[in-house]
């Protein structure tokens, strides 16, 4: 027997267990039972023992050790993974109205049944894998369909189980839940981002996602979030009910709310809303409504679902928090385009748990009628919107010798006139190739995902970049060099090889995009795209006079002034010779179709499918039709999804334009005929939200297998 340090190689072992099993059962009364037993010294005690034993002995890695709690430095691309069951929404109300009806859909199918009522925590959605007891995978929502694997994140979060306790449970099953970041957590963060000089997050709910999503695993570790476990899914799940999945998730060691109740009826419901909707306040985490769900999963199996979101289910959203604060003074933020947003710095003030500071004011003509004045006190709102909003001021609170507020008439950046184009509420900076927060705005525009995809560049090393000269346009970064990048603060060797790799990937960029990347006024992705496909080059583009602009779809001849109005310049036409022998996409390149199944027909895809809308784009201009953005004689057909606006519907029949669900439009995919018109009452899908449509047939509806939850 070998000896090491006193210890034979057997006993290092056992105590290497031992330390994971203490520390596992510590961690679960700390952070999920609330009820710790020992001292943070004794914990971190135990914990550097554990670290020191495994480095001493890498043979004894497990995944699931304490100790991979901690995170890594080590940057990684999230890969997406497609889920095993489809997670799907839920259909929202602000209504007990509404919610009345979606319980008497319920009772009028399945007959009285009950009802189990849970917080919406808001967070970010999250699906756990275990795998023999063990956490094998985390992955986001994503678009419901696949999502990113965020599994080395998720595992530092200490209130997600590594191994899973007690027994019984499945060999191989998902739970879903939500990624929080509690509020004492978010303070503490932003105030470390404010000491920083970096911007704060919005709410809890950003700060979880964007936490979530940060390359490196130590950075998570450090912030504090937390999970909340509500919905199980698996193919032969041992239930027959949900309250009693989540009962057995909680000895399995799951965070599962205490915060829950078995309602009867819509009274007890009712009851249970009003509690939580003052009750809310003292909670340590942000919730905005109450979910209610089907207890049985027979009647669930028998309500069926549509396409994005179950019938036995709906969420009520509590109405929007208001707040009562002092206006302290107003900012300007100047975009990309030279476009100034006003901005409202108020005395800080608690609203729907979190720390406001800051508001938009939108535009001059929004503040003039809102005749708001430093010193007022203004009553702020946030209902469900990231940026909180002024909505009024307490003209009985307003000093005696407050005089109208005077918009600014210069640049706050480079004390330019401002100018206000006709038609636009919204004041502008010219100076496009002078103005910092312009040229900065449009690199970022530039290299976005959708635009030239350059990773490796933020805003942080794009601002590095402008502001240690090395850029001061788009073309610029096609004069870059791996050793001018490498001495900069926190770059470096690799990140600037990688920097310059990217930026040379770009060039195979197609056409379309780079378009879009320019930043042209108006222009957006789907405009860029049907110029290009219009056009087929840059060239063709620029030569075009306004006439011929506006025959191109999608562009009507405000977009065309701004199109010329670019292209006019002279330093953007510099700009784009310089792209041009950097080897950009400027042509388009011929498509290859997969059918012309649609060929010759217009469509406007509203609403949500099983599929996204891209999707569904995509699907259409791959087997030959056009995609339009709006309702108008020029369309041939309105594909409605669920939660269609009536009014694409209203017009749609004013105007005689077939409206096809995602069933019929996919039939006509597949043979190239259109689907037979049905009698009207049946012709144009619902375009109610998902919690009305409870009381539909589930012969309609395919049987789902019992862990095709969401």
């Amino acid at each position: 027997m070998y000896l090491y340090a006193g210890y034979t190689y057997i006993m290092i072992r056992e105590r290497i267990e031992e330390l994971r099993r203490q520390l596992d059962y510590h961690n679960h009364r700390y952070y999920v039972e609330n009820a710790p037993e020992i001292s943070d010294f004794e914990f971190d005690t135990l914990m550097h023992e554990l670290q020191r034993l495994e480095a001493e002995h890498p043979e004894y890695a497990d995944p699931t050790s304490p100790t991979m709690r901690v995170g890594s430095d080590l940057c990684a691309e999230f890969r997406t993974v497609r889920h095993r069951y489809p997670m799907l929404s839920l259909g929202n109300t602000y209504s007990t109205d509404e919610l009345h009806e979606f319980i008497e859909r319920i009772e009028r199918e399945v007959g009285p049944t009950d009802y189990v009522c849970e917080l919406k925590f808001d967070g970010t959605a999250i699906s756990l894998t275990y795998e023999h007891g063990r956490l094998t995978q985390a992955v986001t929502r994503g678009d419901g369909v696949a999502g990113d694997d965020v599994t080395a994140n998720v595992r530092t979060i200490r209130s997600v189980p590594l191994r899973l306790r007690g027994e019984g449970w499945p060999e191989l099953f998902e739970i879903r839940g939500e990624i929080l970041m509690p509020y004492a957590s978010f303070d503490r963060l932003n105030a470390e981002r404010e000491a920083n000089g970096e911007p704060l997050f919005a709410n809890p709910r950003n700060a979880a996602a964007g936490t979530l999503k940060q390359q490196a695993s130590s950075v998570v570790a450090r912030r504090g979030l937390d999970c909340t476990l509500y919905q199980l899914a698996g193919d032969q799940l041992p239930f027959t009910s949900h309250w009693e999945s989540l009962r057995k998730a909680r000895e399995w060691g799951f965070k599962v709310s205490e915060h829950m109740r078995i309602c009867h009826n819509a009274a007890e419901i009712d009851a249970f809303i009003a509690h939580w909707d003052e009750a809310r306040r003292s909670l340590p985490f942000p919730t905005d409504g109450v979910v209610i769900k089907v207890n049985d999963f027979a009647l669930r199996r028998q309500l069926g679902f549509t396409a994005k979101a179950p019938k036995w289910a709906v969420a009520y959203k509590f109405k929007a928090e208001q707040a009562l604060t002092r206006l302290e003074s107003v900012s300007f933020q100047v975009g990309r385009t030279g476009a100034i947003t006003p901005v409202a710095n108020l005395d800080p003030v608690l609203l729907a748990g979190t720390t406001v500071r800051r508001a938009t004011l939108h535009n001059a003509e929004q503040m003039a009628l809102l005749d708001i004045r430093p010193g007022d006190m203004v009553y702020v709102e946030r209902g469900g919107e990231i940026i909180p909003k002024i909505t009024g001021v307490e003209l009985a609170k307003r000093p005696a010798d407050s005089r109208p507020f005077e918009y600014i008439t210069h640049c706050p950046v480079c004390h330019t006139p401002l100018v206000r184009y006709e038609g636009e509420a919204k004041h502008y900076c010219p100076n496009q190739s002078g103005c910092r927060p312009q040229i900065i705005g449009r690199i970022l525009h530039f290299i976005r995902r959708k635009a030239l995809d350059i990773e490796g560049l933020g805003e942080e090393t794009v601002e590095l970049l402008y502001d240690n000269g090395l850029v001061h346009d788009i073309a610029d970064l096609y004069d870059l060099k791996a050793e001018q990048l490498a001495p900069l603060p926190r770059l470096g060797e690799k990140s600037a090889e990688n920097i310059i790799r990217s930026i040379r990937r770009s060039t195979e960029v197609p056409f379309r995009r780079v378009l879009f990347g320019l930043g042209i006024r108006f222009v957006g992705e789907t405009t860029a795209k049907y110029l290009a496909d219009h056009f087929r080059s840059l060239e063709a583009v620029m030569q075009a006079s306004r006439e011929e602009l506006v025959e191109a779809d999608e562009v009507g001849e405000k977009i065309a002034d701004a199109i010329l109005e670019y292209f006019a310049d002279a330093e953007n036409r510099r700009i784009i010779e310089r792209l041009r022998r950097a080897g950009l996409q400027f042509e388009a390149s011929a498509r290859e179709l997969a059918s012309e199944a649609l060929a010759g027909r217009s469509f406007v895809v509203s609403g949500r499918f099983s599929r996204s809308r891209e999707e569904m784009k995509e699907l259409i201009e791959q087997h030959g039709g056009r995609n339009l953005s709006a309702v108008s004689g020029n369309v041939d057909f309105l594909v409605a999804g669920e939660k269609m606006g009536p009014e694409k519907r209203k017009k749609a029949e004013k105007l005689g334009i077939r409206i096809l669900s995602e069933e019929e439009f996919l039939r006509m995919l597949e043979t190239g005929t259109e689907p037979q018109v049905k009698a009207p009452a049946a012709e144009v899908p619902s375009a109610v939200p998902a919690q009305q449509t409870i009381g539909e047939s589930a012969a309609d509806t395919p049987e789902p297998r019992q862990g095709e939850l969401f």
